[in-house]
């Protein structure tokens, strides 16, 4: 089973304690690309500017995404500058270009309308919704999002979440939008907005999942030495979306093993800038390290 994702492909500036780099390819469909395509066809729905370099789309097209709805026009690509200092789980943003990000409406192909996994990476709420508007029949459903839609599009998004199986928001996000500190309490505000399923974010903290009669939690993998944590959302996201794809199944034991998957992804993603780590990445790594993740509950 394939899967669809609609969100940005950017140009990132990061500077982390460990260094700094900049016009890296990143944003949210890039990142979730590079872990969902370790078990699924990841089909990229973005828009880039003429300035986007040639070697990056060379780069995606090398690590098998499909790249026919990633549409180029007149412009600058989308860009974004930012540092991590002292809590690497919060960057702070030092300028946005949203260049075409301003006018983009996806545009896909007909047989992309009926692929039945659809993750609505961070971007805006009524782009989210007219793709989905365009998708036939879906099976699944997930959608991020950030506090700027949260804060500005707050009824936008509310209409979207009405839509969606599967809601993924950090920790900020999520008692943001439903107005409740207690994470649980929390999550089934969000739940009762539309959604099945809540995952949130917790950074280093791990993922809290809610569903409904059905709550656990799970810990980050630990990690000595975080380098860049940008990305590492949209690549956990990858990560659950694309096993699930996969398994085509929604049991409590299958939705444990895509969280356990994206958190894993998620841990490779800290260890280098953009997505140096990511795109070296292979099923193989992730199976190793799986394996000692769970070593660190055999009690």
């Amino acid at each position: 089973m394939s899967i669809i994702v609609l969100g940005t492909v950017a140009l990132d500036t990061v500077k982390t304690p460990l260094g700094s780099k900049n016009n890296l390819l990143g944003g949210s469909a890039a990142h979730f690309s590079m872990s969902a395509r370790l078990f699924t066809q990841v089909n990229l729905v973005a828009i880039i500017g003429e300035d986007f370099p040639q070697p990056y789309i060379q780069f995606l097209h090398q690590r098998g995404i499909v790249l026919t709805s990633l549409m180029q026009e007149k412009g600058k690509t989308f860009k974004w500058e930012g540092s991590y200092e002292g809590d690497l789980n919060t960057a702070l943003t030092h300028h946005t270009e949203l260049g075409v990000l301003t006018i983009f409406k996806p545009r896909i192909t007909a047989a992309q309308r009926g692929i039945k996994n659809i993750f609505l990476a961070n971007v805006d709420p009524d782009i989210q919704r007219h793709l989905l508007t365009h998708m036939q029949n879906p099976h699944l459903v997930g959608l991020d999002s950030m506090n700027y839609w949260i804060q500005h599009k707050r009824s936008a998004l509310k209409r979207v979440l009405k839509k969606i199986d599967i809601f993924v928001a950090n920790d900020q996000e999520a008692r943001s939008l439903s107005g409740e500190q207690n994470l649980i309490k929390a999550a089934q505000c969000l739940s009762s907005y539309g959604p099945k399923m809540v995952l949130i974010k917790k950074g280093e903290h791990g993922v809290l999942f809610y569903r409904k009669k059905q709550t656990f939690a799970l810990p980050a993998y630990p990690i000595r030495k975080v380098v860049d944590p940008t990305g590492a959302g949209d690549t956990f996201a990858g990560g659950f979306m694309g096993y699930l794809a996969k398994a085509r199944k929604l049991d409590e034991r299958t939705i444990k093993r895509a969280l356990a998957y994206g958190t894993i992804a998620a841990s490779f993603n800290v260890e280098d800038f953009g997505l140096y780590r990511t795109s070296r990445l292979t099923h193989a790594d992730l199976q190793n390290r799986l394996r000692k993740f769970k070593n660190c509950f055999h009690l």
